[in-house]
């Protein structure tokens, strides 16, 4: 099977689909998947349009979803939008109400006023009800292994925000909370600390290329001196996150397996 590998689209639609254009993928007439490694929404502002996109490759049996920890962030900001949740400065800063106002056509004044319209406008959109519960943890082939994050690690802080990392031999098999910790490692940082899985290549976004780039190979810095957000591969993984925002590219690689 070709896999289309991509993470962190962001609602970033024209970059994914320059970039799928560019890869032949609206062309191919082999089989092939979508691997979207988490991170759909939240900053672009083309949530209607990758929606849309998504719910077509469903249709067809054409994407393997990773569920990311945007995604998260979308249900916790319903789990307590009774409580006032939309007021949270943590969604605002992560985005997650602007893709609530795309998908809704609702406003943030809106939600102060008519709050209980706006959540069950959200809940009912297709990413709640059709795309999240589509999502996995994982998707593993025979030398690949496909998620948001990392796969689940104990990370310990050992000072200086410096973290030594521990490996979980049965991480296939770890519970939702593990999973969700998972969504938010740099796993970069996590595959440099020693955790990769024997025999495999985990392919991961979540955390910009340009930190892996720079932090390992020198090559310029994370946001300035010249940055590199080009996938990041190394021993054990390969780094997607693009930072669309910054570099205006969404990442997409191919793989056979």
């Amino acid at each position: 099977m070709k896999y289309y590998v991509t993470a962190d689209i962001h609602g970033y639609f024209s970059e994914l689909e320059e970039e799928l254009v560019s890869l032949g993928f609206f062309e191919d007439k082999e089989p092939h998947k979508l691997i979207i490694c988490g991170d759909l929404f939240d900053r672009g502002q083309e949530a209607l349009k990758l929606q849309d996109f998504i719910l077509d490759l469903i249709s067809e049996d054409k994407v393997i979803l990773i569920r990311g920890n945007h995604e998260d962030l979308a249900i916790k900001l319903l789990n307590g939008w009774h409580r006032g949740s939309y007021r949270d400065f943590s969604h605002h800063v992560n985005m997650t109400i602007n893709t609530v106002c795309q998908l809704t056509g609702f406003t943030v004044d809106d939600m102060d006023y008519n709050s209980e319209e706006v959540g069950r406008a959200f809940l009912n959109t297709p990413y709640i009800q059709k795309i999240i519960p589509e999502m996995i943890d994982y998707y593993e082939t025979e030398h690949y292994i496909f998620t948001h994050g990392w796969i689940p690690c104990t990370a310990i802080e050992i000072g200086n925000y410096s973290k030594e990392y521990v490996f979980i031999p049965d991480w296939r098999n770890a519970d939702e909370k593990m999973w969700n910790s998972a969504r938010w490692i740099n796993g970069m940082e996590a595959a440099h600390g020693g955790i990769t899985e024997s025999g495999k290549t985990i392919v991961c976004g979540h955390w910009h290329c340009s930190f892996g780039h720079s932090r390992y190979e020198h090559n310029g810095g994370e946001f300035e001196d010249n940055p590199d957000f080009t996938p990041y591969y190394a021993d054990g993984i390969i780094a997607l996150d693009a930072a669309t925002p910054a570099s205006h590219k969404v990442n997409c690689i191919v793989i056979e397996d």
